[in-house]
C-alpha cells in the first residue's frame, strides 16, 4: 500500500483515479493523502496483531488523538471548542465540510479491520454528536474539550437487551431525584463501552413510547454503572458491551435537551452514522476486491494466469460496477447534505441515508463474497494472502444489522421518502 491511489481496479474510488470531480478540492486531496500515509505506515501493519488481542493500544489511540483523527471523528466538527487543536492535513477548522468527514471515514478503513477502525473512534463518532448538536453551552464547555483531545472517550447507549431498531421501546429508565436522575437498566451491543468515560443513552422518563424518552450523558465511572466485553463473531478489538446501570445516580446537569423530547435528538444522529457505515462498507468491499486481484494477478492454475479466466474476470467487473455507482450516489448525498447544512434548510433525507446503508451492505457482502470465491481456500484462512477478505467475512455481519437492519431500513426508506414528497407536494 502507498500514499498514491492504488493500481488495482476497483481498488480506489474514481476521483483518485480520474483527473476531475466536483467535489474535491486541494485540500481534500491534501487530507487524503495524510491520512493514507498515516494508516499505511502506524495502522495497517499492526492491525491483525491488535484485532487478536482484542484491543488496541493505549499509545495509539494518544498519537491517533494528537494528530487529529479523534477531533474529526464526530460531525459536524465542533470548531468552536477546539482550542488550537490541529487537524488532519492541517485543514482550517472554518473549511472542514462533509467530503473531508467522508476522505477520513474512507481512507480509515482501508486498514480492513473493522474493529480497528471503531476502537479508533466509533464512540465518539456517534456518542459526541448529540452533544454538539443539542447541548447546551455549559455542556458543550464541560464535554467537548477532553472529548476532541482524546482525554475522555463517548459510547451512545441506545440498543438494549430487549429493543433495537425499535428504539421507542426502550425500557432503561430514569427517575429525577432532585438535582439527580437515578438510572437503572441495561444497554447492549454497546461499542467501545467498555473503554469509556461517558455513556450519551436513551432513556425512558416518562410514559411509553417516543415521548416518554429522554437523551441523558451518564459518567461510566459512577457507582452503579457495570461494564462486560461481549464476544462477537468479528470486530474483537472494538469494546463491544453489556453495561449494566443499578441505581446510578446522573446530575440533572446532564440532560441533553428537554425531558421527554429525548427522541429527536437520538433520531437526529442516524444519517451520518448511516452515511459512515456505508462508506465503511464500501471501503471493506474495495479491500476485498484490492485484495482478490492481487491474487489474481499473480496465481496460476491449468498454465496460466487466474486472471486470464473470463469468470473471474466477470467477477470483477460486477465488483466495480457495483462499488462505483455505490460511491457516486453517496457523494450525491454528502453533496446535498453539505449544502443543506450551510442554507440551514431541512431537505429530508433520512430515507435516502437508510437506503444507502441499505445498498452498501449488500454490495460489501457480495464483493467479500466473489474475493472469497477467487482466493478459494486463502480466503478462508485467518492469515497469509486471505487475512483481511476472511476477517470481513466475519465482520460484515454487524454492517447489515448495525445502525439499523436492513429490513427496517428498507421500509423506513419508503415510508421517509413518501412522506418527503408529500411536503415537497404542499409547498407547490
Amino acid at each position: 500500500m502507498s500514499s498514491t491511489a492504488s493500481n488495482t481496479p476497483f481498488a480506489d474510488p474514481l476521483w483518485l483515479n480520474r483527473p476531475y470531480s466536483p467535489y474535491y478540492t486541494a485540500s481534500h486531496r491534501r487530507l487524503q493523502r495524510e491520512v493514507r500515509e498515516y494508516v499505511d505506515t502506524h495502522i495497517a501493519p499492526f492491525c491483525e496483531e491488535w484485532e487478536q488481542q482484542g484491543s488496541v493500544p493505549v499509545e495509539v489511540q494518544t498519537r491517533h488523538a494528537e494528530l487529529g483523527y479523534t477531533a474529526v471523528a464526530a460531525f459536524p466538527l465542533a470548531k468552536d471548542y477546539l482550542h488550537g487543536q490541529r487537524l488532519p492535513g492541517d485543514i482550517d477548522p472554518r473549511e472542514w465540510d462533509g467530503f473531508h468527514d467522508l476522505i477520513v471515514i474512507d481512507e480509515l478503513a482501508r486498514c480492513g479491520y473493522l474493529g480497528i477502525v471503531w476502537a479508533l473512534g466509533c464512540g465518539n463518532s456517534i456518542g459526541g454528536p448529540p452533544v454538539i448538536n443539542f447541548g447546551d453551552e455549559e455542556q458543550k464547555r464541560r464535554f467537548l474539550p477532553d472529548m476532541l483531545t482524546g482525554k475522555a472517550r463517548f459510547c451512545l447507549g441506545v440498543t438494549e437487551p430487549d429493543a433495537g431498531s425499535d428504539v421507542a421501546g426502550i425500557t432503561t429508565t430514569a427517575e429525577r431525584k432532585g438535582d439527580v436522575y437515578i438510572v437503572n437498566g441495561a444497554k447492549k451491543w454497546i461499542t467501545n463501552g467498555i473503554f469509556a468515560d461517558y455513556c450519551t443513552a436513551a432513556v425512558r422518563t416518562g410514559r411509553e413510547g417516543i415521548r416518554g424518552i429522554s437523551a441523558l450523558v451518564i459518567p461510566m465511572k459512577a457507582a452503579g454503572v457495570t461494564c462486560r466485553k461481549i464476544r462477537n463473531s468479528g470486530v474483537e478489538a472494538s469494546g463491544s458491551t453489556y453495561i449494566e446501570f443499578d441505581q446510578v445516580r446522573v446530575p440533572v446537569a446532564n440532560l441533553l435537551g428537554q425531558e421527554n423530547h429525548g427522541f429527536p435528538i437520538i433520531m437526529n444522529n442516524f444519517n451520518h452514522e448511516r452515511l459512515w457505515l456505508a462508506c465503511t462498507s464500501l471501503r471493506m468491499a474495495r479491500v476485498c476486491a484490492e485484495d482478490a486481484y492481487k491474487h489474481a494477478i499473480s496465481r496460476e492454475t491449468f498454465g496460466k494466469k487466474l486472471i486470464a479466466n473470463q469468470v473471474i474476470r466477470s467477477k470483477f467487473s460486477a465488483m466495480g460496477r457495483s462499488l462505483d455507482s455505490a460511491y457516486a450516489w453517496m457523494e450525491q448525498l454528502v453533496y446535498m447534505s453539505e449544502m443543506a447544512r450551510k442554507d440551514g434548510r431541512d431537505i429530508a433525507m433520512g430515507g435516502l441515508f437508510a437506503n444507502l446503508k441499505v445498498l452498501a451492505g449488500r454490495t460489501l457482502e457480495m464483493v467479500n463474497r466473489e474475493a472469497q470465491q477467487v482466493l478459494g481456500g486463502l480466503g478462508y484462512s485467518k492469515n497469509g494472502r486471505g487475512a483481511r477478505i476472511e476477517q470481513i467475512s466475519r465482520d460484515v455481519r454487524v454492517m447489515v444489522v448495525g445502525g439499523g437492519s436492513e429490513e427496517i431500513l428498507s421500509d423506513l426508506a419508503v415510508n421517509q421518502e413518501i412522506k418527503a414528497m408529500a411536503r415537497k407536494e404542499s409547498k407547490l
